[in-house]
């Protein structure tokens, strides 16, 4: 089954009309984007836009071949003109299937959003899924998409990261699937950073006009096991770690801090970052993070380093000189190989978080110093064992590694 895109952008294109923002003012030439409709095999079009056959003739395809349009979303605006010899756009029920003179069958998703998502099963028994922008599929746990794993989806991933967790949680979408984010609007800037987002999340973007064999994984993006996501206070670090895994189902959010009863600020922070977090996270409130590394299950989201170092030369003594001098130190650089190793032998996907607190002041204090030295060398311990490192600055992240 053969896939052409003739669009991958929001339904008002990219950039959008009249919008001045960076991303829309850098959205030009090979980087704009139509709004997405997507061409299977010559002979079905999912989503008809304006300018479809125009698009179609540029990526050297004809819709000459098409018999069926089918709509996944409302469209706002006037109607868009149906192109001469096309049929005219229909919407399949949701839970119908429609087998095509072609051979395709089509069965309609149930979203939990206005629109249609479309399971595309071609002659040669590949299978597509395609949502609409600002959906995710309703009801997984009951449907169909949880008995067999789809070649290639198509979905907004930045808009409905969930919907890709989700569609991973029944094993719809596996290591293998071939990702594809369409409906991209000006929320991510163009560019590397776009490139380096979609890939965190196992996902990718095409060109309009890009036309993709189903079933071909050769560029199906390897999401990295191990990440570390260093940068200072209110840097966007935990944002950035964040957003690397809401695309992923049942994410351990491990919080090193604490709940520290009675600081209400501290209690603030902690609410803010709770409410950010998706819903289908779980918490776990520890610094023992060995034993967590060292077992299967979901993706690990530990935040942050910081407070396990500070748990960790509590534990040792390390504020005091001569317990440190005494022992404390040996301990607690065995605590930091212990750590370093578990990182390295996990077989999780793990995003840790940690403070970068080299580039600032010279603390005025000893033990101040002391914590300064020891974060650095446990940063450098931790991104060692990692396949990708990046360094946040004023919410933009710096690929160190990876």
């Amino acid at each position: 089954m053969e896939v052409t895109l003739l669009g991958t952008g929001a339904p008002a294109g990219l950039p959008r009309p009249d919008c001045p923002c960076a991303a829309c003012a850098a959205s030009l030439g090979v980087a704009a984007r139509a709004a997405t409709a997507v061409l299977v095999d010559g002979s079905l079009l999912l989503d008809l836009t304006p300018g479809a056959a125009f698009a179609a003739a540029r990526a050297g395809r004809s819709l000459a071949g098409v018999r069926q349009v089918l709509l996944s979303h409302p469209h706002d605006g006037p109607p868009v003109e149906v192109p001469a010899g096309l049929p005219q756009p229909g919407r399949v029920p949701d839970g119908r299937e429609w087998t095509l003179l072609t051979g395709h069958r089509v069965r309609a998703v149930a979203m939990d959003a206005p629109g249609t998502g479309y399971a595309v099963t071609g002659p040669d028994g590949q299978r597509l899924l395609y949502l609409p922008p600002g959906g995710a599929p309703a009801g997984l746990e009951d449907g169909a998409e949880s008995a067999e794993r789809y070649a290639m989806v198509l979905l907004d991933v930045v808009g409905r990261p969930d919907a890709l967790a989700k569609l991973r949680a029944v094993g719809a979408v596996g290591p293998t699937t071939d990702v594809l984010a369409v409906h991209l609007d000006h929320d991510v800037p163009p560019g590397p950073e776009s490139r380096r987002r979609l890939a965190a999340a196992g996902a990718r973007a095409v060109p309009d006009g890009s036309t993709l064999t189903v079933g071909a994984y050769e560029d199906v993006p390897d999401v990295p096991r191990r990440t570390l996501v260093l940068g200072g206070a209110r840097s966007g670090k935990s944002v950035e770690a964040e957003r690397r895994l809401e695309s992923f189902p049942g994410v351990l959010y491990v919080a090193t801090g604490g709940s520290r009863g009675g600081d209400t600020e501290w209690a603030e922070r902690v609410l803010a970052h709770r409410e950010r977090r998706p819903g289908s996270w779980r918490t776990a409130e520890t610094c023992d993070l060995v034993p967590l590394l060292g077992t299967d299950g979901p993706a690990l989201l530990i935040d942050c380093l910081s407070l396990w170092l500070t748990d960790a030369m509590d534990a040792v003594g390390a504020w005091d000189d001569a317990v440190w001098a005494d022992g404390g130190e040996r301990a607690l650089r065995s605590r930091v190989v212990g750590l370093a190793a578990a990182v390295r032998e996990t077989r999780r996907t793990v995003v840790l978080v940690s403070n970068e607190v080299g580039s600032g002041i010279v603390p005025a204090t000893a033990s101040g110093r002391r914590y300064r030295d020891e974060l650095g060398r446990l940063n450098a311990a931790i991104a060692a064992e990692c396949e990708q490192v990046v360094l946040v600055v004023a919410g933009q992240a710096v690929v160190l590694r990876g």
